[in-house]
């Protein structure tokens, strides 16, 4: 999933305080799920950005509302009168639904309200650890299902640095070295010749050959 974080308050109140009405717009998947952007922190920061116009005297009128994800068509149906009104908006989305919503409502000022951090996975509900890098030329079936492009600190690709020190890295003790999680996983699976496998290096060019990446399913 994708994480990200609010942005302080005060960065978001200067984007948005010369306007004379906002919305503040959840997006309720990625972001609603590491309790940044959902319907209910739309409407707690709507709140506090009315209690800061208040205390400034300054007249905006300030709407929320949501929707299921602010990357795909068909959720905007929902909420077309509400946009279509709006002067601006704040998105609570990640980067691609603020482009996204930009992309939709072309004459209207669509403003980010968190900083887009990683991809992750969900250890507890209130912790969220990167996993992915979406680098776009996937390794883990020779690493264990360990990515150490997003989880070493390096992002070694062919092995460990001479750093680490009891299975961890020299960054942190606290942080486990990406390589010996390889390594302890292949050797649980049986799989060290795995090890000895070269990863050759990424060709980017390729991935980033002519702009943006694009899939397109074929028949559709």
């Amino acid at each position: 999933m994708i994480i990200g974080q609010q942005k302080p308050f005060d960065e978001i109140w200067e984007m948005v305080k010369g306007h004379k009405q906002l919305t503040v717009f959840g997006c309720n998947t990625c972001v609603a799920v590491c309790h940044q952007g959902g319907n209910k922190e739309a409407e707690i920061l709507a709140s506090l950005l009315r209690m800061r116009a208040t205390q400034e005297g300054i007249d905006i009128d300030i709407k929320n509302g949501g929707i299921e994800r602010q990357c795909e068509h068909p959720f905007f149906e929902s909420a077309k009168d509400l946009l279509g009104e709006s002067e601006a908006v704040l998105s609570m989305a990640c980067g691609i639904g603020v482009q996204f919503v930009a992309e939709k409502y072309m004459s209207t000022p669509v403003y980010p309200a968190l900083n887009t951090t990683f991809l992750g996975d969900v250890k507890t509900d209130w912790h969220f650890t990167e996993k992915c890098q979406a680098c776009g030329d996937c390794i883990l079936g020779i690493t264990g299902g360990v990515c150490p492009v997003s989880r070493c600190c390096k992002r070694l690709f062919n092995g460990p640095c001479g750093g680490s020190s009891k299975g961890k890295c020299e960054i942190s003790k606290e942080l486990d070295c990406a390589w010996q999680l390889v390594v302890d996983r292949l050797e649980a699976l049986g799989k060290m010749d795995d090890y000895e496998k070269i990863a050759p290096i990424k060709d980017w060019s390729k991935d980033r050959a002519g702009g943006p990446r694009s899939f397109k399913l074929e028949g559709f």
